[in-house]
């Protein structure tokens, strides 16, 4: 059928790209699938996961990938003993004042879309499938069968040029013709793999799937495919929309693409990519889309490994409307597959330190805005969570803990290769070993008395007590000796540890965080919190060991703060919890209530004393 950037004569050039970088997978996403084309290509290859926001294509793509041949019917040709194709072109349809395509997209309707004959034919044959499900004559996946092949063969006698923005002022030839439901086609294959279609919008759907291939192929121009095919997904939904203007067209506004909008085309490409959890990401785009080819490149090198991205170019007939740009400046339209590997996994800080969010950084990262210029990670300790973002600007990290801060500043700074063997010849000097109490307590005496240096407390917090960095009053490193050490992947962890967002764009900071002067930073920033829990206890802030402590003034404190934020129009994320064991945080809870913040459940963490944590927003996604 005609359909604007349909994929078919792509199909081969795509497979091409695949084969040429190796990419290897089981599970292939179609993330704007249309009509259908690629995933029915690919699906005797790959476990399909198809997805578009349009209910016409989530009809398609459920014939097409569900089906390996046409259905058999088994239930109406035992009722009606003939072909249920040839039933329904040969049944009688009579004139009804409720059939919706006659009454408004014909001469009936002063419109010209079909001919009265084959608008008549449309809305009995679409009431003839409801009423076929209806009465169990078929099945599921014959009505969607069905109503994909009504789909395809309504383009056959659509008095268009391909899209339904417009018809005809007098009748082509091909909608004259006797309207006819046919067979869809598709690739008839058998396949030992699955499929599974959704109908949803992309940057919701990508927060819930994962696979190994991701193809994107988003709008390219300011054309909205619920105008352009407003038709189809009416007889789709037979749903009696509210239609309005010389096109008939139903209310738009709650399927508009904001990737056919130009001021919000690079910010959705930027979420899509964030929230990505596929290592290969093609991407199938064109030097004429409303987002310049080269800025999106670019951005794909923010999320791609060693920001390699690979361009591959091929030439292809443009589709054209009624709508298409003549402002091309001569160019020849080239599309292309654009290519990146993303790095999916987490970086783990390999600072062992309380309250880290390793655990839960899925979670945190997949309720970020769509786009974050710079992120400001507050109290940033281990340096989980800011390491772990993508920004187009900058990071901040902020720790008001001068030894963490050391520690964290020393492992992002130095050459890993550097830091493993001064453990490692730091460890073999003092003989370290695992409950090795008398080696430990001189390593410690050593770092309070003589060499106060970042590398000594890091292995003293490697071998301490739960991995606690405590000191007394008198700023003395006092964690006892526990039952762990150094370990692979302890070494693995550190010379794995980078930043997400490149190095020369992270800043380091160390303060209290109440002395961030927040209109300092553009609006397009995200700030972070995790605070100590009011209702939780843990060494950094009991206040009794030299460090500032966390009491209910320093609560009210951040949460005056958040709350200021809020009405500069800042986002902020803010971690906590509202109960624990037997306590309830009733001043978090009733802050929350009285600025209508959001609480999203980020799940459980620490294993000795579990927390269900949230995460407090002030924006929805």
């Amino acid at each position: 059928m005609r359909y604007i950037g349909n994929k078919t004569k792509l199909l081969h050039f795509i497979e091409k790209v695949i084969n040429k970088h190796k990419i290897k997978g089981e599970i292939f996403a179609d993330l704007f699938a249309g009509t259908g084309s690629v995933g029915d290509y690919f699906k005797n290859k790959y476990n399909i996961i198809s997805n578009d926001f349009m209910y016409y294509s989530y009809v398609f793509n459920r014939a097409k990938l569900l089906n390996s041949d046409v259905p058999k019917f088994e239930n109406f040709n035992s009722k009606y003993h003939t072909c249920i194709f040839n039933w329904l072109n040969e049944k009688k349809y009579e004139q009804n004042k409720h059939f919706f395509i006659y009454n408004n997209y014909t001469p009936i309707g002063n419109r010209m879309f079909f001919t009265e004959n084959n608008g008549l034919k449309i809305d009995g044959i679409r009431i003839s499938i409801e009423e076929l499900y209806r009465d169990l004559v078929i099945n599921e996946n014959e009505y969607f069968f069905l109503l994909a092949s009504l789909l395809e063969s309504i383009t056959k006698v659509s008095n268009t040029s391909g899209t339904y923005e417009a018809f005809f002022k007098f009748w082509e030839s091909r909608a004259t013709k006797e309207f006819n439901i046919e067979p869809l086609e598709f690739h008839k294959v058998q396949t030992k793999f699955s499929n599974i279609i959704y109908n949803e919008d992309s940057n919701s759907i990508i927060r819930k799937i994962k696979g190994d291939i991701l193809y994107i192929d988003p709008p390219y121009s300011v054309t909205q495919y619920a105008s352009a095919y407003h038709v189809l997904e009416t007889v789709a939904r037979y749903d009696f929309p509210d239609i309005k203007g010389v096109g008939g067209k139903r209310d738009k506004s709650k399927y508009i693409s904001l990737y056919s909008r130009k001021q919000f085309a690079l910010e959705q490409f930027e979420d899509l990519f964030r929230q990505s959890e596929f290592k290969h990401i093609l991407i199938s785009y064109s030097n004429q889309s409303i987002v310049p080819l080269e800025e999106l490149v670019e951005l794909a090198k923010l999320f791609s490994i060693d920001n390699i991205v690979h361009v591959e170019n091929v030439n292809y007939k443009e589709y054209q409307n009624h709508r298409s740009s003549n402002k091309r400046n001569g160019d020849t339209l080239k599309e292309v597959i654009i290519y990146f590997k993303k790095e999916i996994d987490f970086t783990k800080s390999p600072l062992n330190y309380s309250g880290s969010k390793d655990t839960l950084l899925p979670n945190i990262i997949k309720e970020m805005p769509k786009h974050i210029g710079t992120f400001v990670d507050v109290m940033g300790g281990a340096f989980n969570v800011g390491a772990n973002v993508v920004t187009t600007d900058k990071i901040v990290y902020n720790e008001i803990n001068d030894k963490v801060f050391g520690i964290v500043e020393w492992l992002l700074l130095n050459d890993k290769k550097d830091i493993v063997s001064s453990i490692e010849n730091t460890i073999s000097k003092f003989k370290l070993t695992k409950r090795g109490k008398k080696e430990y307590l001189l390593l410690r005496d050593y770092y309070n008395n003589e060499k106060p240096e970042a590398l000594l407390l890091y292995i003293l917090h490697m071998y301490g007590f739960q991995n606690m960095i405590r000191f007394n009053n008198s700023q003395k490193f006092n964690t006892p000796i526990g039952v762990a050490g150094y370990s692979d992947d302890i070494k693995n962890r550190i010379l794995n540890f980078k930043t997400k967002t490149n190095i020369n764009n992270i800043v380091l900071k160390n303060g209290c965080y109440t002395d961030i002067k927040w209109e300092d930073y553009p609006l397009d920033t995200v700030f972070y919190f995790d605070p100590p829990y009011f209702i939780t206890s843990a060494a950094y802030n009991d206040g009794k060991r030299g460090m500032k402590g966390w009491n209910g003034d320093s609560e009210i404190e951040l949460l005056s703060i958040l709350t200021k934020l809020d009405k500069l129009n800042y986002k902020f994320i803010l971690s906590n919890v509202l109960h624990h064991r037997d306590k309830t945080n009733h001043m978090l809870i009733e802050w929350i209530q009285e600025h209508n913040f959001k609480i999203v459940n980020a799940g459980t963490s620490g294993w000795r004393y579990a927390k269900n944590e949230v995460l407090i927003k002030n924006f929805e996604i």
